[in-house]
């Protein structure tokens, strides 16, 4: 009984967290607009962040709750969740063609601070300092950002802002803010709190449970907004909402949850240091090919990116299921899945040079 309570506690936690984070997008964007705050900040700033909230808050409260294991893991699980399924569903609805300047400077970005925050993590605790030093490379990356936008146009930076957002004045605006924060607070705690009974009431860890379920339920909205982007062929957008909420993942929720725990800090889980964070580094190297070369992601390619999310999940469910297994599974994920991506990140190279190859008609 109290199993169903807690699946039940995790499905309302979500749903909350979707309309939660709904809301304060349209409220802190008509907020915004009603300040004359530019388009171009809006859409670099608030609507990224606003894709990112729920897993702000749930890391927060974890971290405030002192369940530090489900703060790192939905952080780290949803970074991948957000490369193998976001972008691979998209892809296998689209193929996505990259063009973007923007998306290929951010790259580079984000794989150099995805391997600094595993070097910070492999201490076995990510300290109030560190949390500093990522919160100030998020100033900095913003302002970088924010200039070199203004070069090259709003529209290619931010996108097109619907003017219709602000039509009520600031009442209807803070209304949707608030209540956008409380159900985001509301939500974060209930499904905190059910995930953590039924990692209890399992016998298994909460990074699990954090890695799994917690990470792609705070990933929804990153994956619907980059479905109908795709829908839309607007294929930097379902692209640069990956990559930008990967950066802010790191930089803004593990940046405050470390720097707001204090001399404690954030522990991290050996298994994570071990595995998890490898594998996220390891997919954003996979996509470095793909976003340089200014070519395709297939649907064969977001199929493939698909297939080793669910490599990844039978790595982490089945030494549950089946104990004996554990040793043998671990291993043959680490001699897979990391191959896996070395073989697309070097099938992207080898489709760029042919491509590079071809002299025109």
């Amino acid at each position: 009984m109290t199993s169903v309570l807690s699946v039940i506690e995790i499905i309302v936690g979500i749903l909350l967290l979707f309309g939660g984070g709904e809301l304060f997008v349209q409220g802190s964007v008509a907020l915004a607009l009603l300040l004359g705050i530019p388009q171009l900040v809006i859409g670099l700033t608030v609507v990224a962040l606003g894709t990112s909230a729920p897993e702000l808050f749930v890391s927060l409260i974890s971290t405030f709750n002192g369940a530090d294991d489900i703060a790192v893991s939905n952080i780290v699980g949803s970074n991948i969740f957000n490369v193998l399924v976001v972008l691979g569903i998209s892809a296998a609805i689209l193929p996505l063609r990259v063009h973007s300047r923007l998306i290929r400077r951010d790259v580079p970005i984000l794989l150099a601070v995805s391997m600094a925050v595993w070097g910070m993590a492999s201490t076995g605790r990510v300290t109030w300092q560190a949390g500093l030093a990522l919160l100030t490379a998020l100033v900095i990356n913003t302002v970088w950002e924010l200039r070199t936008a203004k070069e090259e146009g709003e529209a290619e930076a931010g996108g097109e802002i619907d003017q219709d957002d602000a039509k009520g004045g600031f009442l209807p605006a803070f209304i949707k803010l608030a209540a956008g924060l409380g159900l985001l607070v509301w939500g974060s705690q209930i499904l905190v709190k059910g995930a953590t009974a039924i990692a209890l009431s399992l016998g298994v860890s909460e990074t699990l449970i954090g890695l799994t379920i917690v990470a792609a339920g705070t990933s929804m909205p990153e994956l619907v907004t980059s479905i109908v982007a795709a829908l839309r062929g607007k294929a930097d957008l379902a692209i640069g909402n990956v990559i930008g909420s990967n950066l802010l993942n790191q930089l803004v929720i593990l940046g405050l949850c470390a720097f707001l725990s204090g001399d404690r800090g954030i522990s991290v889980d050996p298994m994570i240091i071990q595995r998890d964070l490898p594998i996220m580094v390891a997919t954003t190297v996979a996509c470095l090919p793909i976003f340089f070369s200014g070519g395709v992601i297939t649907r064969l390619e977001g199929g493939i990116l698909i297939g080793l999310y669910g490599l990844y999940l039978v790595e982490q469910i089945l030494p549950y299921t089946f104990p004996s297994l554990d040793g043998p599974i671990e291993r043959f994920t680490l001699a897979a899945l990391i191959p896996a991506l070395v073989l697309l990140l070097g099938w992207q190279s080898l489709s760029h040079w042919r491509s590079t190859r071809r002299l025109p008609e």
